[in-house]
């Protein structure tokens, strides 16, 4: 469900808790310190989580805690911890509320960065979170200044099936008379066209011919 900032009051209440303090963690509890080492990584990682996902009636403490996980992400080494950032992140993408914080966090950035990653689920989650994005025009100028549309196409020929689905989704949005030129090649419209038949799956079939009505045949 989409938010706005009075509906994030109307949430919190006239004498509840703030989410900012409810959501505030002090010191490790002394408890992780038993935990396997994996387990205390987890429960970290989804307290990162809550507090980038709940925040936002506090936009200073969401910027801070939102550079800390962009930074934590391009340090991290373990690829499951990035996955789930990444797949978080992209899912905080829905919510055009949010869409002028990870402007500021660069979060379409990064996006763009794990879809030149060779895991293909840091690849699936990146687009995913461009896909949930570009429907803004002015997520959609970011990605398109930094040139995303290269690394969206290439999404195209991804063996995983949602990695497709976001790709079409996105060229949907990211497609418009300044960018026409640069998607539109004989290539691109050919492989569309082969999604839009059905041929190669059919789950891809619906957004292809949405595409090609709205920016081919139309």
């Amino acid at each position: 469900m989409f938010t706005n900032a009075q509906r994030q009051v109307e949430r919190t209440g006239r004498s509840g808790t703030p989410r900012d303090k409810y959501l505030q963690v002090g010191p490790i509890p002394p408890f992780l310190l038993l935990l396997p080492r994996d387990w205390c990584q987890r429960v970290l990682l989804l307290e990162s989580i809550l507090q980038i996902c709940f925040l936002s009636i506090n936009p200073f403490r969401l910027i801070e805690r939102g550079q800390d996980l962009v930074t934590q992400f391009q340090n991290a080494t373990d690829e499951e911890s990035k996955e789930k950032i990444v797949a978080n992140l992209a899912n905080f993408a829905y919510d055009p509320f949010n869409y002028a914080f990870m402007r500021q966090l660069n979060v379409l950035e990064l996006f763009l960065d794990c879809i030149t990653e060779p895991n293909e689920r840091l690849i699936e989650f990146g687009i995913g979170g461009i896909c949930n994005s570009c429907v803004d025009p002015a997520n959609a100028l970011v990605i398109v200044q930094c040139g995303g549309i290269p690394l969206v196409i290439q999404c195209l020929s991804s063996p995983v099936r949602n990695t497709v689905t976001y790709a079409l989704g996105a060229l949907y949005y990211l497609c418009n008379p300044a960018t026409k030129k640069e998607i539109l090649k004989p290539d691109v419209v050919r492989i569309i066209r082969e999604y839009a038949s059905g041929a190669v799956n059919t789950s891809f079939s619906n957004m292809a011919n949405a595409f090609l009505e709205k920016h081919v045949d139309s």
